[in-house]
């Protein structure tokens, strides 16, 4: 059979399914309620139950309502210090043992910080979740920190970011974007922090961060795999709810942001990088603070401007124009507070990237002015229905989805909706979202430029001789 033929026919199979499982799970809300099991216990921590029964194995997670957006200012960087301290040790594990042991019983461990939330998470075979369980709420209070491990983790996170971020002039943009795009609020901080403040942290500043936020009635348990509600809340009675109430643990107050008035820019000049870069970042409502059907809007807006080759940016400034060599973009919009729009295009050389600029912003303002089609509506949807439907299959993606909805402010009956709130979307609301939430005025433009030859060959006197 010819070759370009099958491909045709098989992408046409995998469509029909797609479009057969939407059928099943999206236009009935009541149905897909009854995906997850939700309770809270006595001391406050609020347990979510996954059904999955295709396989003996679970994903644990226990999710905290603190990041780095609620860090003391002067003291950066301590929500993901502490996330690495929380593998050291207590009076029952042993120092570093935490990961040994998941491993020696077959499973994977590991944990992230961000913005608003601290979690820590396992994959392990069912008959483990009870070890899994006694281990994981043990650290919750019993942690232990010797000054000796505070040091060298401390030397971890600072090569850490000099690694991640200093090392990587396109992450020294995306960080310097953040600062300059929230005037106020601690979100323009950066989640591993500024390496002078970094530098300074202490295992003092690591207890009083873990006292302060690490209690029962501020997490989320997230238990998704081959068990049963009636399975997991035994075991969460029994190992999770002992742990006393901390009725003093809550979410820290954080600045807010004032209104914006005037657009903002930075430029970066940095020789290590590979391509000219233009970024933009908009400031925009999240799931949890937009209207309702606006953040679904702003999810489609942004798959039909910059999502793949179909998307307008890659037709117009890639194939049409020939301006830039790749063209993204993004919605962040989990979060507590703000969510943000982001846009990227790397210039081809000898292309400006006041070109590549104008060529966005034309673009963004034929969306503005004339709307998108049905048909790229009709696109975009059906690509986040199907992207949705392929999590499914994953325990931790399941895992993870249910708790960034919890953790930044929306309920369970929210998250299992969303697919019949994409659904529901016009062209419409997207040509709205595109006006309401495209304005210049709250935006930050990032350009990576690299050096002039003029500029590379002054760099190259002044550099001091090499020894032999």
């Amino acid at each position: 059979m010819n070759g370009t033929r099958f491909s045709g026919y098989l992408r046409l199979f995998i469509l029909l399914m797609v479009a057969m499982t939407l059928i099943e799970i999206a236009p009935d809300a009541a149905e897909a309620k009854e995906r997850a099991s939700h309770f809270t216990l006595k001391n406050g921590m609020e347990v979510v139950v996954i059904p999955d029964h295709r396989a003996p194995v679970v994903t644990h997670m226990v999710w905290y309502r603190v990041g780095s957006a609620d860090e003391t200012p002067g003291k950066s960087g301590i929500a993901h210090f502490l996330e690495h301290l929380m593998f050291k040790g207590t009076d029952k594990i042993a120092r570093g043992a935490f990961s040994k042991i998941i491993s020696r019983n077959g499973g994977q461990d590991n944990a992230f910080t961000s913005q608003d939330t601290t979690s820590y998470h396992q994959r392990v075979a069912k008959d483990r979740l009870e070890l899994v369980m006694d281990m994981e709420a043990d650290r919750m209070t019993g942690l232990k920190l010797l000054n000796e491990d505070v040091l060298t983790e401390r030397d971890v996170i600072l090569e850490e970011r000099r690694s991640r971020v200093d090392n990587s002039p396109q992450s020294i943009l995306n960080e310097e974007l953040l600062s300059a795009l929230y005037q106020s609020h601690p979100y323009g901080i950066p989640v591993i922090g500024w390496h002078h403040e970094m530098a300074e942290l202490s295992r003092s500043d690591a207890f009083e961060f873990y006292k302060n936020y690490y209690a029962p009635n501020n997490a989320v348990l997230i238990v998704a795999g081959d068990v049963t509600r009636d399975e997991v809340e035994k075991l969460a009675k029994k190992y999770y709810e002992p742990i006393p109430t901390r009725p003093e643990v809550k979410r820290s107050i954080r600045s807010s942001e004032p209104p914006h008035r005037a657009a903002r820019r930075v430029k970066l000049v940095d020789p290590r990088a590979g391509k000219p870069m233009l970024e933009r970042l908009y400031l925009a409502p999240s799931y949890s603070t937009a209207k309702a059907g606006e953040a679904e809007a702003i999810d489609l807006l942004i798959k039909i401007t910059s999502s793949g080759s179909t998307s307008r940016f890659y037709k117009k400034l890639v194939i049409e124009q020939r301006k830039a060599s790749a063209v993204g973009g993004w919605y962040t919009g989990t979060a507590v507070d703000s969510g943000r729009i982001g846009f990227y295009a790397m210039a081809l050389d000898g292309v400006s990237m006041s070109d590549v600029e104008a060529s966005m912003e034309a673009v963004l303002d034929d969306i503005k002015s004339n709307g998108v089609t049905e048909k790229e509506l009709e696109r975009a949807k059906s690509g986040f229905l199907a992207d949705y439907v392929y999590e499914n299959d994953s325990q931790s993606s399941l895992a993870r989805r249910y708790g960034w909805g919890l953790i930044t402010g929306q309920k369970i009956a929210d998250i299992e909706a969303w697919p019949d709130r994409v659904s529901k979307v016009s062209v419409a609301d997207i040509q709205a979202a595109a006006k309401k939430f495209l304005d210049i005025k709250h935006s930050v433009t990032g350009e990576l430029l690299l050096p002039t030859k003029a500029k590379k060959q002054a760099v190259k006197k002044q550099a001091p001789a090499s020894k032999s």
